[in-house]
């Protein structure tokens, strides 16, 4: 049996040549009722490696390969579904004229008789002509929302892709329901293939439907968020006309809360009277309380621990509540131990849709080589979500901390309060915070802030700029590159909050080097933190396999007196391992200094995703 002339929906039968083959799979096992031994895939007539992988991939019988003991019946069940899968990976690649033979034990599979299973079967082969690939002859959907075609390939003279077609007339759909069109739908469709010309012909029929305007949001599901505050977050804008991109934002602002398990926005089967459709959100809530840690260890840092309890609607409102508490430089000699016990209130949709408030709290204990700090702290702000990529935060803060000099002779205290307006803006286009690949992230900082007790103004300003490009086969190698920027304007080095200044050295800015261990030689000659700082970080990431990668780094950090001409620099560099895992890559890295005299040896970093 030979199929060929496959439309759309529908396939004949008949008799054709195999002049063009382009391969034969050979499946073959000894005569023990049990099926294939091996696989083999030769191309004939025509070099496409793209289109035998691809078929490869789509036939079940290949992949039985890895089951020798696979039941007679098994493989003649696999091999009559083969036909199908075949010839939809032919017409995804714009090939309508296929012929597909699958033979067993030199009997075409389609013709077996179902309730007679063979006893054993020797060889299985596959013969995939494919004919030659086709053209779009007419190109129509209509009528469209806009004056654009809905897909650019989907053209006449363009390949005849599957995919092209049922892409053009998903997008033209989904173009009139974006207009306010809810009830849009396809009325008729006629895809012909033109064999002898090797062109397919596509018209497809929209029906718009009427223009719809949001109408009554109900609130459905398993959950202990109030109703009113998932309307709230969700943000559907009732009354206005009705759009896709708004009800996808919708589901989209309430699973940012993490306080659901699921979501889903669904629209009524009707329109109201009065050109209202109303929509239903349908949530299950998860677990409302979570604890968490983490551990990062690494030669010259010392010991990190973390913890955290997290309430995921405390007041009923999908208000989030996270308590945490971190030790850090645990086991080193030059410094001491770090204390710091958080916390952080986040509300959603309180000045709009797209908005969050915060309050972000702490108390901590830093014992470091420059400065012994006693601090408290508190500020108030809110987020604002631009679009998908870009976000935006203002706050109000105030702090009080002790600060013991220890550069000073001898050692003093001094007291800073400090009033801060935090701002920031971050451009996200990262494939995946959590392991990008592709994209870019840029985030700046400026804190101006007022110190009460001395009445000195000032203000604290950085930059991080990274970008990731994928390459080489199958993209496994990524390049990825870390740019960090920081000024500090107002008060001098000395007299400054300890906070405000920079160092250079350790996981986050220079690896191989050991922590803050680069600060500045000031006028006074103090050597404390400087006011100005510059990092430059480069990875190439080696996918091993799925699971594991390999990792080549280096880094550089600068650290200015008060500016970027008259500081001095370090670097290191070295070698990681990754292994990838649900909540990110587990993170080992070895390096060692390559310039600059603040450290020697080799040092090490273990922890939990990327280092940038």
């Amino acid at each position: 049996m030979v199929l060929r002339n496959f439309g759309l929906g529908n396939f004949g039968l008949g008799n054709f040549g195999l002049g063009t083959a382009i391969g034969i799979l050979a499946l073959a096992h000894p005569f023990s009722g049990a099926a294939l031994e091996r696989v083999e895939l030769r191309l004939v007539g025509l070099d496409d490696a793209d289109l035998a992988r691809s078929i490869r991939g789509a036939s079940t019988l290949n992949s039985l390969e890895k089951s020798p003991a696979t039941p007679t019946r098994d493989v003649v069940a696999a091999a009559r579904g083969d036909y199908a899968r075949i010839v939809e990976t032919l017409y995804a690649q714009g090939y309508y004229s296929a012929v597909v033979n699958i033979l067993i034990d030199g009997q075409e599979a389609a013709r077996m008789d179902p309730f007679r299973e063979p006893a054993a079967i020797g060889t299985v082969q596959i013969t995939v002509d494919p004919g030659p690939p086709f053209t779009l002859g007419r190109a129509r959907v209509a009528p469209l929302a806009g004056s654009n075609p809905p897909v650019e390939d989907f053209r006449p003279g363009a390949p005849a892709l599957a995919t092209v077609v049922r892409d053009a007339a998903r997008t033209a759909l989904g173009d009139w329901r974006e207009e306010g069109h809810a009830k849009a739908e396809i009325t008729d469709q006629d895809i012909a293939a033109r064999h002898p010309q090797a062109q397919l012909d596509v018209d497809v029929r929209i029906a718009p439907g009427p223009k719809v305007r949001f109408g009554d949001v109900d609130v459905a599901g398993k959950t202990d968020v109030r109703a009113p505050r998932v309307r709230q977050i969700a943000g559907i804008p009732r009354g206005e006309d009705f759009a896709t991109s708004e009800v996808e934002k919708a589901a989209s602002r309430l699973r940012k809360t993490g306080t659901f398990q699921s979501v889903q926005v669904t629209e009524a089967e009707t329109v109201n009277p009065d050109g209202t459709l109303d929509m239903e959100i349908t949530v299950i809530d998860r677990k409302p309380r979570r604890i968490g840690g983490g551990v990062e260890f690494s030669s010259f840092d010392g010991l990190s621990l973390s913890g955290f309890w997290l309430h995921r609607n405390i007041f009923g409102g999908a208000e989030r509540l996270r308590i945490g508490a971190d030790i850090n430089q645990i086991g080193l000699e030059a410094e001491g131990i770090d204390y710091e016990l958080s916390f952080r209130l986040e509300k959603r949709a309180v000045y709009g849709p797209d908005t969050l408030f915060y309050a972000d709290g702490g108390l901590s204990y830093l014992d470091e080589p420059d400065f012994l700090e006693r601090k408290a702290r508190l500020t108030f702000g809110v987020s604002r979500e631009f679009d998908q990529f870009l976000t935006g935060e203002l706050g109000v803060g105030v702090s009080y901390s002790e600060v013991t000099d220890r550069f000073a002779t001898p050692e003093t205290t001094r007291t800073l309060q400090l009033l801060k307006l935090p701002a920031a803006l971050a451009y996200d286009r990262r494939d995946d915070p959590l392991d990008a690949t592709s994209g870019y992230y840029i985030r700046a900082d400026v804190t101006p802030f007022y110190e009460t007790v001395e009445g000195q103004p000032g203000a604290r300003m950085t930059l991080d700029a990274r970008m990731y490009w994928a390459f080489g086969a199958e993209e496994r190698t990524v390049s990825a590159t870390r740019l960090q920027l920081g000024k500090l304007v107002g008060p001098e080095a000395r007299n400054a909050p300890p906070g405000m200044l920079f160092y250079s050295g350790g996981g986050g800015t220079v690896r191989g080097q050991p922590y803050q261990s680069l600060d500045a030689t000031h006028d006074d000659g103090s050597s404390v933190g400087g006011r100005a700082f510059a990092g430059l970080s480069s990875e190439l990431r080696f996918g091993v396999t799925d699971k594991i990668g390999l990792v080549a780094f280096a880094d550089a950090g600068y650290i200015g007196p008060d500016g970027f001409d008259e500081g001095e620099t370090h670097a290191g560099a070295g070698l990681g391992l990754r292994y990838k895992t649900p909540v990110g890559p587990i993170r080992v890295d070895l390096a060692a200094p390559v310039s600059g005299d603040t450290g020697d040896g080799l040092q090490f970093y273990i922890g939990i995703g990327q280092a940038f």
